[in-house]
């Protein structure tokens, strides 16, 4: 399995809830279609918590997506289909700024 994780910001447009009610409401059925998704989780950003050591970040995030997919190839045809195409087109409308990144995850606790 390999997972893409990404960091989304909100367009200024668009208050939290209207954000989250789009990406969950459009977006996500859009999300359903793409072949070769195993797995895509929508984490909705409801409250930022701080370390007190630490000083505070300056870059705003309002959801983290995670989509697995069997191999790199499963998720590079499924991120260049034409129902990713029809997907990433509709996140222009309300997303201002992504970043990905290929992740390893290492469970350290196991429920």
């Amino acid at each position: 399995m390999i997972k893409r994780i990404s960091i989304l910001t909100r367009k200024p447009e668009f208050t939290p809830e209207a954000f989250r009610k789009h990406w969950l409401e459009i977006h996500g059925p859009l999300a359903r279609k793409v072949p070769g998704i195993r797995r895509y989780v929508q984490n909705h950003i409801t409250e930022a918590v701080r370390h007190p050591d630490l000083p505070p970040s300056t870059q705003q995030v309002d959801g983290i997506v995670e989509m697995l997919f069997d191999d790199r190839e499963a998720m590079e045809t499924a991120l260049t289909s034409p129902e990713a195409k029809a997907m990433f087109d509709d996140g222009t409308l309300f997303i201002e700024t992504v970043t990905s990144f290929v992740v390893d995850p290492k469970v350290v606790i196991a429920d």
